[in-house]
C-alpha cells in the first residue's frame, strides 16, 4: 500500500463512495447557482442573433438576468463565508518538538512502519481521547504562527493522562489506529469532501454567533440558511466516509502491536474512569475554591493505583507502574502537565486562563490546608450567615459558631428551646429525644437549603462578573476570523447542586471543622473521593448516612452517637473563615 492512498480494503473504498457523494452534493449547490446564469446567457444569446425578440422576450431577459446576478451575488456571499470562516479548533496545549523529541520520533517510527505520512505536530488535550485535527486552514496557521505548506498532514492530538498512566509500548500500541488515518487525508477526494464539511460547520456557527451585531445578524441570516441546509444534505453521508476512514486506519493499523493494543485499551477504559473521579471529586472542590491544582496528570497515577489497590478488578496494573511511563518521552513533564492542568480547569469550570491572585495553582502536598480546610470553613461561615439571617438563635453554651447550633434547628430543639425555656427543653429531650416534629424538621431543612443555595448562586454571580471582559459587538468579519470567546465551561462535569445537597455538604463541613477544632482530626485527600476527613490518621467514610439523617430526616441522634464515639464537642465554637 502506498503512503498517500486508503489502501483497498472495504472500509477504504466506502470512505471515498461516500466522499463522492459528498462532493457531488457541492456540485448540485454549484449547478443550482448557476442555472439562472445559463438561463439568462441563453436568453441574451437569443436577442442578440435575433431568434428571440418582441417585448415578452425583452421583459423575460430583464428579469432572469437580474435574478441571475442576485443569485450569483447571493452565492458569491455563501461561498466567501464557507471558504474563510475557521473552522473550530480544539482547546489544547501545543508540544513542540523540542519540548518532546522522544514522542515525536515515537510517531514518526510508527507512521513509518505503518507507511502513512507522519503528523504535522503533536497536541495535548486534558481528556482520555486522541484524534487526528486538520489545522491547515490560513486563519489556523496565523494563530499558531506557522507558515502553512501544501497539504500538511493534520495534528496528532493525544490525551494527557494516557501519557503518564500508559507505558511507552501501550501508548505506542494506542495510537497506532489513530496514526494511521494520517493515510486517509492525503487523498484528495477525502480531503475536498472533508473541507467542504468543516466550512459549512464553520459559516453556521458564524451565522449563529450570538455576539454579532444587528447589521451583522441580518448580513448572515441568509447565509446560515442556507449553509444549514446543505450540511443537512450532506450529513449522512460525511458521517458514513468517517466511519470507512476509521475502518480502513483500523485494519491499517492492525499489523503493528495488534496484541498489545487488546491489552492497551484495557488501560484507556482504566484511565477514564480514574480521570473522571480525579476531576469530579478531587478537582472540582479545589476549582471552586479559585485554586487549581497543577498535578493533574501526575494526580491520576494516584487514583488509579489507589483504585487498584481497593477494586479486585483492577489488581494487577499497579505493577506496570515498574515500567518506563510514556511521560519520559517529554523533556518536561512538569511543566507540560502545569500546562494541561490549567486548560483542563478552563474546560471544566470555566476558570481563568491564566493564573492571577484569586485563581491560583495548588500542589498536591498543600491540597489538604489550602482546599480541604477552607473549603470547610468557608462553607461553614455561609451556613452560620444564613442561620443568622434566618434568626436562629444561637445555642446554650459558649458564643460563637458551633455544631450544636446547626444540629438543634435542624431537628427541632431551637424551636422549641425558644418558647418552652430551658426547663421544657430538658423536658422534651428526656420524652422524645433529638428528632423534632415532622412538619417543622422540613420546613427548617427546606429553608436553610433555600438559604444557602440563594447565598452561593449571589457569590457565583459577584465571580462571574468580575471574571468577565466586558463584551464588544463583533462585525461579521471579527466573526469569520473564529475569535470569539465560546462560553465556558464548555464541558460542565456536574449540573448544578440541589438545595437539599448544598445542604447536606455544608453540615458535613460544619462536623469536620468541629472535629478538627475539637477532637484532633486533620483535612485529608482521598484520591477517588477527594476531601477526606482524618481522625488518628485513618479515613473516616461513615461520616454521610448520619448527615443525611439529621438534614432529611431531622433526626440528629446518629451524629450525636458518632460525635460523641469520636469526642467531637459540637457546642465548642469553631474557627472559621
Amino acid at each position: 500500500m502506498s503512503g498517500t492512498g486508503i489502501g483497498e480494503s472495504m472500509g477504504a473504498q466506502a470512505a471515498r463512495s461516500r466522499a463522492l457523494a459528498v462532493l457531488r452534493i457541492r456540485s448540485r449547490a454549484v449547478a443550482v447557482a448557476l442555472l439562472p446564469a445559463a438561463v439568462a446567457v441563453v436568453l441574451l444569446v437569443g436577442g442578440a442573433t435575433g431568434r428571440m425578440e418582441g417585448r415578452s422576450w425583452d421583459a423575460a431577459r430583464l428579469a432572469v438576468t437580474v435574478f441571475a446576478v442576485v443569485v450569483l451575488l447571493l452565492a458569491a456571499a455563501v461561498a466567501a463565508v464557507i471558504v474563510r470562516a475557521s473552522p473550530a479548533l480544539s482547546p489544547t496545549v501545543g508540544l513542540s518538538e523540542r519540548a518532546a523529541p522522544d514522542l515525536y520520533r515515537l510517531v514518526r517510527d510508527l507512521a513509518e512502519r505503518l507507511e502513512v505520512p507522519a503528523p504535522s505536530a503533536l497536541a495535548l488535550t486534558p481528556d482520555c481521547d486522541s484524534w487526528l485535527e486538520d489545522r491547515s486552514h490560513p486563519a489556523h496557521a496565523i494563530r499558531s504562527g506557522r507558515r502553512r505548506r501544501t497539504a500538511e498532514a493534520p495534528v496528532l492530538v493525544i490525551g494527557s493522562p494516557f501519557l503518564w498512566w500508559m507505558r511507552v509500548a501501550e501508548l505506542r500500541a494506542v495510537l497506532a489506529p489513530v496514526v494511521a488515518g494520517t493515510s486517509p487525508s492525503a487523498h484528495p477526494d477525502i480531503a475536498a469532501a472533508r473541507r467542504f464539511v468543516r466550512g459549512l460547520d464553520a459559516a453556521v456557527a458564524v451565522a449563529a454567533d450570538p455576539g454579532l451585531g444587528p447589521i451583522g445578524k441580518v448580513a448572515l441570516g441568509f447565509v446560515g440558511r442556507i449553509t444549514r441546509l446543505l450540511l443537512r444534505s450532506c450529513q449522512v453521508q460525511a458521517a458514513e466516509m468517517e466511519r470507512g476512514v476509521a475502518a480502513a486506519a483500523s485494519e491499517r493499523a492492525q499489523a503493528v502491536d495488534y496484541g498489545l493494543r487488546i491489552v492497551a485499551q484495557e488501560q484507556v477504559g482504566l484511565a477514564y474512569a480514574g480521570w473522571d473521579r480525579l476531576l469530579t471529586r478531587v478537582a472540582l472542590p479545589a476549582w471552586r475554591m479559585g485554586r487549581w491544582p497543577s498535578r493533574l496528570d501526575a494526580g491520576v497515577v494516584s487514583a488509579l493505583t489507589e483504585l487498584s489497590r481497593r477494586d479486585r478488578l483492577a489488581e494487577g496494573f499497579a505493577s506496570r507502574l515498574g515500567e518506563r511511563p510514556a511521560c519520559d518521552l517529554l523533556e518536561e513533564p512538569g511543566a507540560v502537565d502545569e500546562a494541561a492542568s490549567l486548560l483542563a480547569a478552563r474546560l471544566f469550570h470555566g476558570g481563568p486562563a491564566e493564573a492571577g491572585p484569586d485563581w491560583s495553582p495548588v500542589d498536591w502536598q498543600q491540597y489538604p490546608e489550602e482546599v480541604v480546610d477552607r473549603k470547610w470553613r468557608t462553607e461553614a461561615a455561609r451556613l452560620h450567615r444564613v442561620l443568622d439571617d434566618l434568626g436562629v438563635p444561637p445555642s446554650a453554651g459558649p458564643n460563637g459558631p458551633t455544631l450544636a447550633r446547626v444540629m438543634d434547628h435542624l431537628s427541632g430543639r431551637g424551636t422549641q428551646t425558644a418558647h418552652s425555656g430551658e426547663a421544657a427543653k430538658t423536658a422534651h429531650t428526656a420524652d422524645t429525644g433529638d428528632t423534632g416534629g415532622t412538619a417543622h424538621t422540613a420546613e427548617a431543612g427546606d429553608t436553610l437549603a433555600a438559604g444557602i443555595s440563594a447565598e452561593v448562586a449571589r457569590e457565583e454571580a459577584v465571580r462571574e462578573e468580575e471574571a468577565a471582559a466586558p463584551p464588544v459587538p463583533k462585525s461579521p468579519a471579527d466573526a469569520l476570523n473564529g475569535w470569539g470567546a465560546d462560553p465556558l465551561p464548555l464541558f460542565p462535569l456536574q449540573p448544578p447542586r440541589t438545595g437539599r445537597e448544598l445542604l447536606a455538604d455544608h453540615v458535613t463541613a460544619m462536623v469536620c471543622c468541629a472535629a478538627v477544632d475539637t477532637a484532633g482530626a486533620a483535612p485529608g485527600l482521598d484520591w477517588l473521593d477527594g476531601p477526606a476527613l482524618l481522625i488518628n490518621g485513618e479515613r473516616r467514610a461513615d461520616l454521610a448516612a448520619r448527615v443525611l439523617s439529621l438534614t432529611e430526616d431531622g433526626d440528629a441522634a446518629p451524629l450525636r452517637t458518632w460525635l460523641s464515639a469520636l469526642g467531637v464537642r459540637p457546642e465548642k465554637p469553631v474557627r472559621l473563615v
